[in-house]
Order: C-alpha cells, then sequence, then structure tokens
C-alpha cells in the first residue's frame, strides 16, 4: 500500500516541481501556468502551499493565498493538482482537508475557489464530499483563454465557491459523518428549473437542454448538468447550449436568494438550490 503523507511546501525545488505538476496536469501553455517565483514571494506571504507525497514523491499540491472580498479576509484556493498516474487514491480531498486544518490555524472562517459549473465530478467533491455552497454565478471570468475554454468559442463561465470552514455541516464531513447530505433530496420528485430535454438516443452526444424554467418558488429545486461534460468535446454546439441554459437558471435563481448547496451526482447529475 501506498505511503501518502502531506506536507507543506516551503523547497525552491518543490515550486518548480508543482509548475510541472501543472503542465503534466492540464497540459496547458507555459503563459497560462502559475510560475515558480510566484509561489516563492506567495510562501513568504502567507500563502498556504501543500502537497501530497506518495512514497516520498511529490504527486500533487493545493495553492492558496489571503483575500480580501466585501472588507472580509479569507483565504482564496487558486490551484489544487493530482498527477493523471496518481489519480483515484483520493489525494485531491487529503488536500483540501489538510488546507482547512491550516486555514482555521492561521484563523480564517472561510475559503474560496473557482470552478466550472459544468464539471460535475467537480461539482460533487465541492458540494457533497466538502460542504461547501454557491450564490455567485460568473459569466466568462477568465475571458476567452483557449487552455481555460470547453471548447472553441466557449465562454470561461465559474461558479465562485465559498466553504464556511468552522460549519457544523464541513465539520461532521471533516470527521466522516453525514457524507450523504440532504436525505429527502429527490431528483424525483423536485421541480427543476433545468434538465435535458429526454432520454439519451443510442449515440455518443447528451441530449440538449430544455428552457429553463423560471418563476418556481419550492424551498428546494434541481438545476441538472451533464455527467461528462468532456465526453461532448466534439459537440462545442451542444456545450455551449448547456452552459447557456446553466448560466440563465443559476443568475435568476441566485439574484431569488438561492444557494447551490448540495449536488446528487448518479446516472444524472443535478445541482440542488435551496432557498
Amino acid at each position: 500500500m501506498a505511503r501518502v503523507s502531506i506536507k507543506k511546501l516551503k523547497a525552491f525545488s518543490h515550486f518548480e516541481r508543482c509548475v510541472e505538476i501543472q503542465r503534466a496536469v492540464w497540459k496547458h501553455p507555459d503563459i497560462d501556468l502559475t510560475p515558480t517565483h510566484q509561489f516563492c514571494i506567495a510562501k513568504e506571504m502567507g500563502a498556504i502551499l501543500l502537497g501530497a507525497f506518495v512514497d516520498g514523491d511529490l504527486a500533487g499540491f493545493v495553492y492558496s493565498f489571503p483575500a480580501v472580498k466585501d472588507g472580509k479576509p479569507h483565504l482564496h484556493s487558486h490551484l489544487l493538482a493530482v498527477l493523471p498516474e496518481f489519480q483515484g487514491l483520493g489525494l485531491g480531498k487529503k488536500l483540501k482537508w489538510a488546507q482547512r486544518e491550516e486555514a482555521l490555524k492561521a484563523g480564517y472562517r472561510s475559503i474560496t475557489w473557482t470552478f466550472d459549473p459544468l464539471q460535475a465530478k467537480n461539482a460533487n467533491l465541492n458540494l457533497q464530499a466538502l460542504g461547501a455552497y454557491s450564490r455567485t454565478y460568473l459569466p466568462n471570468f477568465y475571458g476567452l483563454t483557449p487552455a481555460l475554454c470547453l471548447g472553441p468559442g466557449i465562454p470561461t463561465d465559474r461558479l465562485l465557491i465559498e466553504w464556511p470552514i468552522r460549519d457544523r455541516r464541513v465539520a461532521a464531513l471533516a470527521a466522516g459523518e453525514s457524507g450523504r447530505g440532504r436525505a429527502d433530496l429527490d431528483a424525483e420528485g423536485l421541480p427543476k428549473a433545468l434538465e435535458r430535454t429526454s432520454a439519451p438516443e443510442e449515440t455518443d452526444a447528451y441530449p440538449a437542454p430544455g428552457p429553463p424554467k423560471f418563476g418556481l418558488r419550492d424551498s428546494a429545486l434541481l438545476v441538472e448538468v451533464p455527467k461528462d461534460i468532456r465526453a461532448l468535446k466534439g459537440r462545442p454546439d451542444l456545450i455551449a447550449s448547456w452552459q447557456k441554459g446553466l448560466r440563465r437558471a443559476m443568475t435568476r435563481y441566485f439574484a431569488s436568494g438561492y444557494r447551490a448547496r448540495f449536488f446528487l451526482f448518479d446516472d444524472r447529475c443535478f445541482y440542488a438550490l435551496l432557498k
């Protein structure tokens, strides 16, 4: 069995390795990578940079830095990467929980980060496994940066995640409790602000979304996303349709006081928005 340990990264060689890991995981051009010198100064200025070591080798890292939003200090988590050959060992989750522990020691109450809301696996990690939530939709947040787009000309929409690290639910999840979240969130019975038009045909393409439903006032409602958006890589038109529907639904209901609090990950995947 592999020996896994989480440690603070302080050596210049570790910072160089973080650049190599980014390159291997995301295949981005160097201009889109966080450089070594950024890690150097960030570490001196209070950033939390943690590495996951497997049998002594640095296999992944999480990088966060001090931030202020609406006059309130918090920690912003900018990068989380695990080498492909080490994925499946739960390193990403271990890094996030270790990040929480370090943030608590530093006196923080909240950690934020952004992610593409069409990435269902990431949504499941963020909302279900970690107990974070979102109430902010950021359209085309990083611009049309090719390395960050899901397809040619597809905007880089993001959800801003808020992780209340002192919250009871988060503490319970950290202790291995309440992993399933709200048991009463039934995908069959809840109203859907966005869902697919029909069951998948016998093709590789996931069906298109129907039009968003506005005016719902239930205490909980669902917003569907494809289970694997990257499987639609050859259909940028379909990806764009899902993004447009998701943007409209999330923006409208966030403005009405809803938050994305849970995620239902199964054959069909849904954000659960709670008033």
